[in-house]
């Protein structure tokens, strides 16, 4: 599919869901670009005789040649060109181009020819989005749920007791440990008087669970097999053996539920009956909050499963990419390497990286679905969206609305609000069943 382009480019779609933008540079573009290349050049250029930043540009291009110039000259006609080409609103440019130009033919005498072809906001067929049915997971609080949640509060400030007889999920354990891969102690493997809650699994899957069952003093040797995703290289998936001994068991008493123990929790309620009430109005808030997250979520998935589109993968990167940079900079703010705050989460670069690429495709189709939505629907941004989203955006990152709107203009936070109407359209005509 070819035509000829409002800036006086030929505009190539190309198969791959590409456009290809083909265009002649002629002499005084050329020339413009080389003035400029000059003039940021010139005030580091250093030629004897002269002042540091004063040399004339005829006795530059005599001792350096003026093809010295021509690549940062290109790069400034590209730019201009780039500028032409976001304003032909039939396509919405989603990455950065692949350049191909003849830098053999690149002169100041001659015109020359260079192509700009980049990935573009893919279309979206959308299924169906309207109306659509989903299970809402009953919200009621029991008086079990109450008590349950009382004896954990009970426990959380209840006593250590030492303890006879097995050790069983939720004791405490005392004990010495050892691992061997190969029968042979391996780095990292050992401690001695580690304390260790039984079903908190803190530790290898299959760990926690045959301890349970021992009494002190016992011995036992342990078999499990490290996970694939494990940090340490040497450890991965690999079978080893843990020699413990069992030292000491201790449980956790609860508190005794009356009033005094109220008192002590410092709250506002002063009694059972009136802590059973927050405890009552709390944990329905919290059901009633998960119902909702949980039935959006599944609304929201069915529309996305229903939608057909093909993501450029350039989208993808430049999502990941954000997600990435967005570690790092948490990295620098804990004063520690990106591979250690990595591994404080049992993860590598590269895991994570991966993570991060499946994650940004998610979050990729879901913006242009929802977006699509709005789109289809002919939902409009009113002023107050705007204006909720600029303070969020000055709230969140602590700077003044002047500095927001010059960073994220109206129009484009016109375009990031836009999925945000999708979505509710979509909650909004959705069926709880």
């Amino acid at each position: 599919m070819l035509m000829k382009g409002k800036v006086n480019m030929k505009v190539t779609v190309l198969k791959n869901k590409q456009v290809k933008f083909e265009f002649e540079v002629k002499p005084d573009e050329f020339e413009h670009g080389i003035d400029h290349a000059y003039t940021k050049k010139q005030k580091e250029v250093e030629v004897k005789g002269f002042r540091k930043g004063h040399v004339p540009r005829n006795i530059y291009e005599n001792k350096f040649g003026v093809e010295t110039l021509y690549e940062d000259a290109l790069n400034h006609v590209l730019s201009h060109k780039y500028q032409d080409i976001l304003k032909d609103k039939k396509y919405e440019i989603v990455s950065d181009p692949i350049i191909d130009v003849d830098f053999k033919k690149v002169t100041k005498d001659k015109p020359f020819k260079v192509s700009l072809t980049f990935d573009v906001k893919p279309e979206v067929e959308l299924g169906d989005y309207l109306n659509l049915e989903e299970k809402y997971d009953n919200t009621e609080v029991k008086e079990s749920d109450v008590e349950l949640e009382l004896l954990n509060m009970r426990k959380n400030s209840g006593t250590f007791e030492p303890k006879n007889g097995e050790l069983l999920v939720g004791d405490t354990a005392i004990f010495d440990f050892e691992g061997f891969l190969n029968d042979k102690p391996f780095e990292g493997g050992k401690a001695e008087n580690h304390e260790l809650e039984i079903g908190s699994n803190q530790f290898i899957p299959g760990f926690e669970e045959q301890m349970v069952g021992m009494k002190k003093g016992d011995k036992k040797d342990i078999n499990v097999t490290f996970p694939k995703n494990y940090h340490s290289e040497n450890l991965k998936g690999k079978d080893v053996v843990f020699k413990i001994k069992l030292h000491d068991i201790k449980t956790k008493v609860p508190s005794e539920l009356n009033d005094k123990w109220v008192k002590s929790l410092k709250r506002d309620e002063k009694t059972v009956s009136s802590l059973k009430k927050t405890i009552e109005k709390d944990l329905l808030t919290r059901k009633k909050t998960n119902a909702e997250n949980k039935f959006n979520s599944t609304i929201i998935s069915k529309v996305l499963e229903a939608s057909k589109l093909d993501i450029p993968k350039s989208m993808i990167e430049r999502e990941a990419k954000g997600q990435i940079e967005q570690a790092k900079q948490q990295a620098k703010q804990y004063n520690m390497p990106y591979e250690q705050l990595l591994q404080f989460q049992g993860m590598t670069p590269e895991m994570f990286e991966k993570n991060a690429r499946r994650d940004a495709e998610i979050r990729v189709k879901m913006n242009l679905v929802l977006e699509a939505v709005a789109i289809k629907e002919k939902l409009k941004v009113t002023k107050k969206d705007l204006d909720d989203a600029y303070k969020n955006l000055v709230e969140t990152h602590k700077v003044t609305l002047e500095y927001v709107k010059n960073v994220i203009p109206e129009e484009q936070m016109k375009k990031d609000i836009l999925p945000q109407l999708g979505y509710k359209f979509i909650l909004k005509n959705a069926k709880k069943i």
